[in-house]
């Protein structure tokens, strides 16, 4: 490296502290799991596609992922209250 900072293929090793490999790393690891989460996003779209396709609905699939994800003891809750609220509007 020389007075100016600069390793042999010109680019800057370190600018205002910041050093400039790591910062790049960073940066591109980032971008390739954006574009895996993209690539993911489309998986997931075809797969609701294809239930969809099956006669499947598909807002109820996602309600029960969403259950799926929460505790079975805030899910009860929910259930207990949505039909508390039901009864009580005569429904």
């Amino acid at each position: 490296m020389n007075a100016d900072n600069f390793e042999a293929d010109d680019k800057p090793a370190a600018v205002g502290g910041i050093a400039a490999d790591r910062l790049r790393s960073i940066i591109e690891r980032v971008e390739r799991l954006e574009e895996e989460r993209k690539a993911l996003a489309g998986d997931i779209k075809d797969i609701f596609t294809e239930a969809k396709s099956a006669g499947f609905d598909v807002k109820v699939i996602r309600q029960i992922i969403r259950l799926r994800k929460q505790e079975p003891a805030e899910v009860e809750e929910q259930e207990t209250l949505l039909d508390i609220y039901r009864r009580a509007l005569g429904m």
